[in-house]
């Protein structure tokens, strides 16, 4: 299983897939702002998305895992 953690802490502004979707690398699963900035967030892995932990309008902190794929 794979993890996808926020690379800093900011707001969830998008969420871009749902359990069971196939995903691979270089895919967005979120989007994040943070610094008045919008931050894709990408998945480093091919995979399938068994738990999306983060729905929008949610704040993460650093290093909080988004979405986590098997």
């Amino acid at each position: 299983m794979a993890e996808i953690k926020a690379p800093m802490g900011g707001k969830v502004i998008k969420v871009s897939v749902k359990v069971g979707d196939q995903i691979g690398e270089d895919d967005e699963v979120a989007v994040l702002e943070a610094m008045k900035m919008e931050m894709p967030i990408l998945s480093e892995d091919d995979g399938t998305v068994a738990e999306v932990k983060v729905e929008a309008g949610q704040t993460v902190e650093a290093e909080q895992v988004l979405v986590v794929l098997s």
